[in-house]
């Protein structure tokens, strides 16, 4: 069969008659028109014109209106005189109250200022000049973006202009961008916007891949490439989520407190009632954890570690009636500094700050302090009893879970001095007074942020795991399922996108939800004795690892590597 003709765009006119008068316009629905469409410009797109041609003919519908059609051609052959006077003809098209806005100027202005910038890079100064003058400013559209056109005219070269006006310079780039954004504009019915099928289907797979029960990886980007069929709903097998036994440690000789990995999924540190930390290499192709080093030295058990963002360094705090913190040295393996301020201090919780050279510390009888990596107390807060800390990843501000039930923002301060007492009680009440972001009903146990800085997670005595929006500052979800009294159990984020929550539990077992659901989707037991802490590896989001009383780590992973 001879295929009918085509544009470039696969346009055809609207009143050409369907094939074999078989289906009209009419006989189709707006939602069947417009999948009509959307198929025909994706054949386009894929170097089927004839095809698409042929499928516009048939359905008697139009790809896009020919006026749009025309305008698209002129623009990517650069001919600005004629795609000025098609926007005119666009502009009739465009319904009364659209014409009434701002949006003919917005077209008109981002189509002279390609033209403007085009005559910039070719060397017609003169041309680019007259642009500016007589078609860009009699516009009085986005002054200040005119103001900044006008400074390149002093560029003196190609490059200089394009490092300034963030512009990639003319050719196929540019000037698609200045269709995506005219058609952002436009109403759909003129002109679509590129690739608005694999949109479409981009964000399907990202929505199926956000609701599936056992998803790990990074969702599909959109537009495409999508890494799963698309002739089924996507369902990740239980087969790669981290509920599997791999690994048991039992190098501790006493119970294991806490557990961390280093940022970039290399490392592992547990700590312990034994008074040491123990460093693990993880290796990624066998799922497994290899005994590293054992720091010791440490005069009290170790409740609390947090790596540094860059990895060189790791926080050790210690139980309530510890006053001191040890900072490790991981590029060494050796102490780099014992801090104690005070005898009388407690500092059980600590929080890096994201430059790496410096950290928050505070504990339940009051001790609350920024410092830096020689222990130097850079800021201090006054009565506040702390039993979580979390930095925001701004750098501005950090999260205390204190005794009041409470969290609350504190501001963070880069000057190397400590005020006087007043003033360092006058700042810490403003800063309370408008910082209180959550009040819980019972004692928070411990805190978890995520790298959104969004949402945390509390472990609550007698109530178990809340999610809080602390931007909206309200309770999300109540996680059910695991038994929370009042020892510190520590519950954590997993996943690319930090989809999952897992905790550990009083009654021996770690339990593993995904965000959008009250109820767990996995069990897992294995231990004998209370799960501490559970911690999700951040890049290697198929394992996860969980400290217990019985002395214990244990490594969970994908089915494929048990055994």
């Amino acid at each position: 069969m001879q295929q009918p003709a085509s544009n470039g765009a696969g346009h055809l006119n609207g009143d050409a008659a369907p094939a074999n008068g078989d289906v009209s316009p009419g006989e189709l629905s707006q939602t069947d028109q417009e999948i009509v469409r959307l198929i025909g410009q994706h054949l386009n797109s894929i170097g089927l014109e004839r095809s698409a041609a042929f499928l516009m003919q048939e359905s008697g519908l139009e790809l896009e209106h020919s006026a749009a059609c025309t305008f698209r051609q002129h623009v990517l052959a650069g001919d600005w005189g004629k795609a000025d006077h098609d926007l005119r003809a666009l502009q009739e098209l465009l319904p009364p109250r659209a014409a009434d806005t701002d949006t003919l100027r917005e077209m008109k202005f981002i189509v002279l200022e390609q033209k403007y910038l085009e005559h910039l890079e070719s060397g017609r100064a003169l041309d680019a000049l007259h642009v500016l003058r007589n078609e860009l400013t009699p516009l009085q559209h986005d002054t200040a973006r005119v103001h900044r056109l006008s400074a390149l005219m002093m560029c003196a070269e190609p490059e200089e202009l394009h490092a300034r006006a963030a512009w990639p310079g003319a050719g196929p780039e540019s000037r698609d961008a200045v269709l995506r954004r005219v058609q952002a504009v436009l109403p759909p019915s003129l002109m679509m916007a590129p690739a608005r099928l694999r949109s479409l289907l981009g964000q399907a797979a990202q929505a199926q891949a956000a609701r599936c029960r056992y998803h790990l990886a990074a969702r599909p980007a959109s537009p495409p490439p999508i890494p799963f069929t698309l002739l089924l709903d996507h369902r990740c097998p239980a087969n790669n989520f981290p509920i599997h036994p791999l690994q048991v440690l039992n190098e501790h000789c006493d119970e294991v407190w806490y557990c961390a990995w280093s940022a970039d999924g290399s490392r592992l540190a547990s700590g312990s009632k034994d008074n040491t930390v123990m460093v693990w290499d993880f290796h990624p192709d066998t799922k497994r954890l290899s005994f590293r080093k054992s720091l010791e030295g440490h005069s009290y058990g170790v409740s609390y570690l947090a790596w540094s963002p860059d990895g060189r360094y790791l926080l050790a705090a210690g139980p309530e009636d510890c006053p001191d913190l040890w900072i490790w040295n991981m590029e060494t393996e050796d102490l780099h500094l014992k801090m104690t301020h005070n005898a009388e201090d407690s500092l059980t919780a600590v929080a890096w700050h994201a430059t790496s050279d410096k950290f928050v510390c505070g504990g339940t009888r009051g001790q609350f302090y920024l410092c830096n990596l020689d222990g130097t107390l850079l800021k201090g807060w006054e009565g506040i009893r702390v039993n979580a800390l979390a930095c925001r990843s701004d750098g501005r501000s950090v999260l205390a879970a204190d005794t009041h039930r409470r969290v609350r923002a504190y501001e963070l301060s880069d000057r190397s001095d400590i005020a006087d007492a007043a003033h360092r009680n006058l700042a810490a009440s403003a800063e309370t007074s408008r910082g209180n972001l959550i009040q819980e009903e019972h004692a928070i146990m411990a805190m978890s942020l995520n790298h959104a800085d969004d949402m945390v997670l509390l472990n609550v005595a007698n109530q178990g795991v809340h999610l809080w929006d602390i931007r909206a500052r309200t309770l999300v979800r109540r996680f059910r399922g695991l038994s929370q009294g009042h020892f510190t159990i520590h519950a954590c984020f997993g996943g690319a996108h930090q989809d999952f929550i897992a905790s550990g539990s009083e009654d021996n077992k770690v339990y593993i939800w995904h965000i959008q659901g009250e109820e767990p989707i996995a069990v897992v037991s294995g231990h004998t004795r209370c799960v501490n802490a559970v911690a999700w590896n951040p890049v290697h989001h198929d394992v996860l690892v969980s400290a217990s009383d019985d002395y214990s780590l244990r490594l969970w992973g994908p089915s494929s590597h048990q055994g």
